[in-house]
């Protein structure tokens, strides 16, 4: 087998689809989420080519759908584990939850992030319906509106003076006494007006009829809002790949920029399991074109 990609989502889709033109064959496996993190968000408005907006779901069956007609092997399943050839004499050797075991020239890891949760049932009734855990994919949905961010980091606050320039009202609901961010993100939240910082609290549960309404926190307030958003961190799919695999402190995986070679040959790394940073679909999809290309290349030098 020339290419596999090992998960699906904008990135491992769109390194299906620049696969595939390249004559690489792929063949992709879509993980345990196929289409990845982006079924669970209702309305996708920042993806272009989509004048009028559309949902997670149907932005990834096109992407799905364009990867096939172009001839990539999509499949069911889950690579649970792989032997990586580390010099690149030799394929590496990738085994599938189902017992299927394959030999590739190359691997694209498209396996993404997951977003960390407080793990409340809650989250999941209102998945869609007033949970978030990103504030650019989501904020624009809550113009005028207002809003709480859980998390007192950088990330936490960058998502709340994101909010701030969107929403009407922004709660932080700290758990301690202090932030965690640095001082100067400390500094631009305490200078935004809308912003309001909750000390010493957590979310219990959440409440509202057709979507959120509101939150019961754990000072036995019940905190009005049309919108929560999760900003605790995410955690990077790729404990299978590591310690083969380079990752930093967060076990994202670290690729040569400006490509997305990591540090075994033939290997690459794609969307948001190799970005910390921006997290977008449109970022993700990018990279998953990189990928690909940067798999045709080294399979052309290699002969």
């Amino acid at each position: 087998m020339k290419t596999l990609i090992i998960g699906s989502g904008p990135a491992g889709y769109t390194a299906a689809i620049y696969a595939s033109r390249s004559g690489l064959e792929p063949v992709l496996y879509e993980g345990n989420l196929p289409g990845g993190q982006l079924t669970q968000t209702t309305e996708v408005d920042n993806f272009p080519g989509y004048p009028e907006g559309t949902t997670g779901n149907e932005l990834m069956e096109d992407l799905r759908a364009q990867a096939e007609r172009l001839g990539a092997d999509i499949r069911m399943g889950v690579v649970t584990k792989v032997n990586f050839s580390l010099d690149g004499t030799s394929p590496h050797h990738v085994t599938v939850d189902d017992g299927t075991e394959l030999d590739t020239d190359t691997i694209i890891i498209s396996t993404g992030a997951s977003a960390k949760y407080l793990g409340l049932d809650d989250e999941k009734k209102y998945a869609g319906m007033g949970v978030s855990a990103c504030a650019t994919c989501d904020g624009f949905f809550y113009r005028k509106k207002t809003v709480a961010v859980v998390g007192g980091g950088d990330t936490a606050c960058e998502e709340a003076q994101y909010l701030a320039t969107l929403c009407k009202k922004v709660y932080m609901i700290v758990r301690r006494d202090v932030l965690r961010a640095s001082e100067a993100m400390q500094r631009k939240v305490r200078e935004t007006d809308n912003i309001e910082i909750l000390w010493n609290t957590q979310v219990r549960g959440l409440y509202g009829t057709d979507g959120v309404e509101g939150a019961h926190l754990s000072t036995g307030q019940d905190l009005a809002i049309d919108g929560l958003f999760l900003a605790i961190g995410h955690h990077p799919n790729s404990d299978i790949f590591r310690p083969a695999i380079e990752c930093d402190a967060e076990g994202y995986i670290k690729v040569k920029h400006p490509t997305t070679e990591t540090n075994i040959p033939g290997v690459f790394a794609c969307g948001d399991v190799a970005d910390p940073i921006y997290r977008q679909a449109i970022s993700a999809a990018g990279s998953g074109c990189h990928a690909a290309m940067d798999a045709h290349r080294y399979l052309m030098n290699k002969g």
